[in-house]
């Protein structure tokens, strides 16, 4: 393993405060759309947002990320197709009271229009062993992790380019693997929704935990034997 020199920006004490400011100013809109318009995403922007999410950290640098970027209507129709079966099955029958409880303030159901409504869908499979020229498998570290770490840059910068997204998690998702022809050892995490929102699209009126509780400033308390 080579080292390289190390490029980072430094910045002064006051544009460290300004710029991160604004950056929580400009994710304080950030909101999941259910609602999209078909309007046409520019070329480029999911290539850079997605040439982002690649820089995420990784266990071992295994990079255990495969991004599935999906425009084609009839492909988007079969993905919807396959979650809103696996959908329907949640609502009638997986899915606890408490949970139908949680989700109710939000209007969810087994309706999923924005997987053909919207002009994006990236399907995000985490793989859980690697498969080398040889057929040997090679062993991957923190995965789940990684793939976390890697989607939220992702909404991050397609958020940033100022496009809406939407996470979808239909459980179980293997119907991804086959209508994407992704390998058996390529484990579906996220079905990602980018777009533009609906003009006048409206969304929950939902509110954040105060920062007070979600964010705890360790001090360490003396040692009273000290």
């Amino acid at each position: 393993m080579s080292f390289i020199p190390l490029k980072f920006h430094s910045y002064t004490d006051d544009t460290m405060v300004q710029r991160s400011r604004e950056f929580l100013e400009l994710m304080s809109l950030r909101r999941t759309v259910r609602d999209y318009a078909s309007k046409p995403i520019p070329n480029g922007v999911i290539e850079n947002a997605l040439s982002a999410a690649t820089t995420a950290p990784s266990g071992a640098n295994m990079q255990p990320w495969r991004f599935v970027v999906v425009r084609d209507p009839k492909t988007k129709q079969k993905i919807r197709l396959g979650a809103e079966e696996e959908e329907r099955e949640f609502y009638a029958h997986r899915a606890t009271p408490e949970w139908l409880e949680a989700l109710a303030p939000l209007g969810t159901d087994d309706n999923k229009p924005f997987l053909t409504e919207a002009p994006v869908l990236i399907a995000i499979f985490l793989e859980r062993y690697r498969v080398d020229a040889t057929g040997k498998r090679i062993k991957l570290y923190y995965m789940p992790e990684s793939v976390g770490i890697a989607c939220g840059f992702l909404i991050t910068a397609l958020h940033n380019a100022g496009l809406a997204t939407l996470t979808h998690t239909p459980s179980p998702m293997g119907f991804l693997n086959k209508i994407l022809d992704r390998p058996a050892h390529e484990k579906p995490y996220l079905l990602l929704v980018a777009g533009y929102p609906k003009e006048n699209a409206q969304v929950p009126d939902i509110k954040r935990l105060p920062y007070s509780t979600t964010v705890i400033h360790w001090k360490k308390t003396p040692d009273p034997e000290s």
